[in-house]
């Protein structure tokens, strides 16, 4: 561990001075602006200017030329991307794993951009994690000046909240603090309430639609989906759309910090999609409650960002319908404040971070956690993170794996 931090230490003091690059994934091909022009410190937060562009349906254009004609205009080629991901993880109990793109890391091709004035789409397909894809269209245009309303169709691995989703609290693993974490995603869910209570892990993902309101101090999503089975990229085995989603954020300035206060809800019952493709049905439910809220501004002339969110998640009746976001009797609940701080502008942040749990388990239930993080920007399109979560509570009594994980992860975007 000690060797890691030094590796990790010493390249940040070598690149200190490294000059500031341009990310060209898909949106900045569109817009012909670089990566920080959307996000907030680092991908994949984001900043009040990618929030207005997601609410526009990404139609947003630049320098990019255009194809135009009556009732026609969409940008003169398709844009695409790369993300990639490598590193090496040690989890407590468990060896050491080395990923690489597309072997163990992820490797995923992105394509959409402008459809029209008032729609715009994303599609997402990865060679790792095998098949998965995701794909939405978003169809929002400009009701009344700075409002933008409209449908959002998708099949995606965060369902619904993967759609409009304005807050960097993890309410969406889209927009989060650096790394995830494990394969029960330590990291973020030591950051973000909702990823405690309602993991995106408990279920492989949503397809339905979502109605969109947003405007330049709000933002309002209802949604109505059903389970995509595990393997069936792009396509459900589910039945109907018996799940919702219900999410509210208001925006506003707080002397000076950018602020957002938001609510998310998730219900429904249904059959689950993997009984369904397995020939044997089985009801489940998709409970959860979470209130979150952030700040990002300026502190001593670095940008900082302060994140937090309580969330709760009903327990699964024994011989009754299983709550899939938490199969334990009793009621889950977390509390998660996380900040990040900014110490070399523009290049490198700290993370700190810490959970406040019970799992629902009758006995045994305190599941506490701390977060210590770095990130460095080796370009604004290539982040290196170094990431260390250790759990704590009687929930880890006795148990021997997984009680840390240590990150070291390098993402790139193009």
């Amino acid at each position: 561990m000690n060797k890691i931090v030094l590796s990790i230490a010493g390249v940040m003091a070598a690149m200190a001075f490294a000059p500031e690059a341009s990310a060209v994934p898909v949106f900045a091909r569109q817009t012909g602006m670089a990566c920080s022009a959307c996000h907030f410190q680092h991908f994949p937060a984001i900043n009040s200017f990618g929030r207005a562009f997601k609410a526009s349906g990404y139609t947003m254009m630049g320098a990019q030329e255009k194809v135009e004609g009556e009732h026609l205009s969409i940008p003169d080629r398709l844009n695409m991307a790369v993300l990639a991901t490598g590193g090496i993880e040690r989890v407590s109990g468990g060896p050491s794993n080395v990923f690489v793109p597309g072997t163990g890391g992820e490797l995923q091709f992105f394509f959409g951009g402008k459809v029209t004035d008032f729609a715009g789409f994303l599609s997402e397909f990865a060679t790792a994690p095998a098949g998965a894809a995701s794909a939405k269209l978003a169809i929002m245009p400009e009701v009344t000046p700075g409002i933008h309303a409209g449908l959002t169709l998708y099949s995606t691995g965060q369902g619904a909240a993967g759609n409009g989703e304005m807050l960097n609290t993890g309410a969406t693993s889209i927009h989060r603090l650096m790394g995830n974490g494990g394969p029960n995603k330590e990291h973020i869910r030591a950051t973000s309430a909702r990823q405690y209570v309602a993991n995106e892990k408990a279920i492989a993902g949503g397809t339905g639609a979502s109605i969109n309101v947003i405007g330049n101090n709000f933002a309002f999503s209802y949604a109505k989906e059903t389970d995509v089975a595990p393997g069936v990229a792009g396509g459900t085995a589910g039945v109907g759309l018996p799940f919702t989603y219900l999410r509210a954020v208001g925006l506003f300035d707080l002397a000076g910090w950018d602020t957002g206060v938001g609510i998310q809800a998730f219900g429904g019952t249904g059959l689950a999609a993997a009984s369904v493709l397995a020939g044997a049905p089985v009801e489940n439910s998709h409970k959860a409650t979470i209130i979150d809220a952030q700040m990002q501004g300026e502190m001593g002339g670095m940008a900082v960002g302060i994140y937090a969110s309580y969330g709760t998640a009903p327990g699964s009746a024994v011989g009754g319908v299983l709550n899939a976001f938490n199969i334990n009797a009793g009621t889950a609940s977390s509390f998660n404040i996380a900040a990040e701080v900014g110490v070399v502008p523009g290049l490198a942040t700290v993370q700190v971070a810490l959970r406040s749990a019970k799992n629902g388990a009758l006995v045994n239930d305190k599941d506490n956690a701390i977060m210590l993080g770095l990130t460095y920007e080796l370009a604004q399109n290539m982040e290196l993170g170094l990431h260390h979560t250790m759990q704590s509570g009687s929930a880890w009594n006795g148990v021997a794996v997984g009680k840390s994980a240590t990150t070291v992860l390098l993402e790139t975007l193009f």
